[in-house]
């Protein structure tokens, strides 16, 4: 019989179909608990309500933010909830504890102004210039995730039908419409790609770096943040803030919000709401356009 640890890694793996940095976040979390219980010479299985309590005390004493500290419970739940699921637990010990009260933190949200100010700021003399063109055109263009884009494959792009099909969270697979200038910079791309030498496993992959092999997380975000410094945007930057900004920006001309959701990908719509930053001058235009009062008004003013 595997170890209840290894057990807990093969059910999120397969069963919840979990992404590998998703598991490694989960397994960090509760290598934090197993520490704090074997000082104690408590088996994880053995911990008691009172205890885990104790164990989020000591996490909140030790000034993790509160947003750290509600991830490490999700996480310390989840793999209790995996014990009753395989009967190794009748009660759960983590049904009682509340998460830390956490602020509505807003992304940030780069202008028009400031997306267009990056991609000027691409040399395209350099050979990594189109491709990072390409690079910053689909991620504001389809707002998808750093792995959803290094993991992009030249078969599941349907570029005369403007879609390519994307795998997200949970390798569930999404359709996603691809913008004119996605498609444009796409296209010039691969003329350089056809020009590396492409390494074994790579063939399929769109996005490669010079010497023929799949880009990593960190190489997109390198990517960005020195673009971003070379414009001078003084924001943080990261592959992120173009999906704030794509569904920023879809939501203040008008898009609806679970449109919004199925193109990002979000299970809730929660979520999506989150990843939404309006300011209190788009809210009032809102008001002043939409609320039939405030068009009276406007019409009465006109036939004055």
């Amino acid at each position: 019989m595997l170890p209840v640890q290894d057990d807990y890694h093969l059910y999120l793996k397969f069963e919840k179909s979990l992404s590998n940095n998703t598991i490694e976040a989960y397994e960090r979390d509760l290598q934090k608990l197993a520490g704090y219980l074997s000082d104690a010479h408590i088996l994880l299985e053995n911990a008691t309500t009172e205890v885990l309590r104790d164990f989020i005390i000591e996490i909140s004493s030790l000034g993790i933010h509160p947003r750290s500290q509600a991830r490490i419970l999700s996480s310390i739940k989840s793999f209790y909830h995996f014990l009753i699921y395989r009967n190794i637990l009748d009660n759960d010990p983590t049904e009682l504890l509340e998460s830390p009260k956490i602020g509505l933190r807003l992304p940030e949200v780069l202008s028009i102004k400031e997306i267009d100010e990056i991609v000027a700021a691409i040399d395209l003399s350099k050979p990594e210039g189109q491709r990072n063109k390409a690079i910053i055109e689909v991620l504001y263009g389809s707002g998808l995730r750093v792995s959803e884009l290094i993991n992009l494959q030249l078969s599941k792009l349907y570029l005369d039908e403007g879609y390519m099909l994307v795998e997200g969270k949970g390798s569930k697979q999404r359709l996603v419409p691809l913008s004119p200038q996605s498609l444009k910079q796409i296209a010039l791309w691969k003329i350089d790609r056809n020009l590396l030498n492409i390494q074994k496993g790579s063939e399929d992959v769109l996005f490669l770096n010079r010497r023929g092999s799949k880009l990593t997380r960190d190489m997109i975000f390198k990517i960005v943040k020195d673009l971003a410094e070379l414009a001078g945007i003084r924001k943080k930057v990261s592959p992120h803030t173009f999906r704030h900004s794509f569904a920023t920006h879809l939501l203040e001309n008008g898009a609806n919000l679970r449109a919004i959701q199925q193109l990002l990908g979000h299970e809730s719509i929660t979520t999506t709401e989150l990843y939404t930053h309006i300011d209190v001058h788009f809210l009032r235009q809102t008001v002043l356009e939409c609320h039939p009062v405030y068009r009276k008004k406007t019409a009465d003013e006109k036939q004055k």
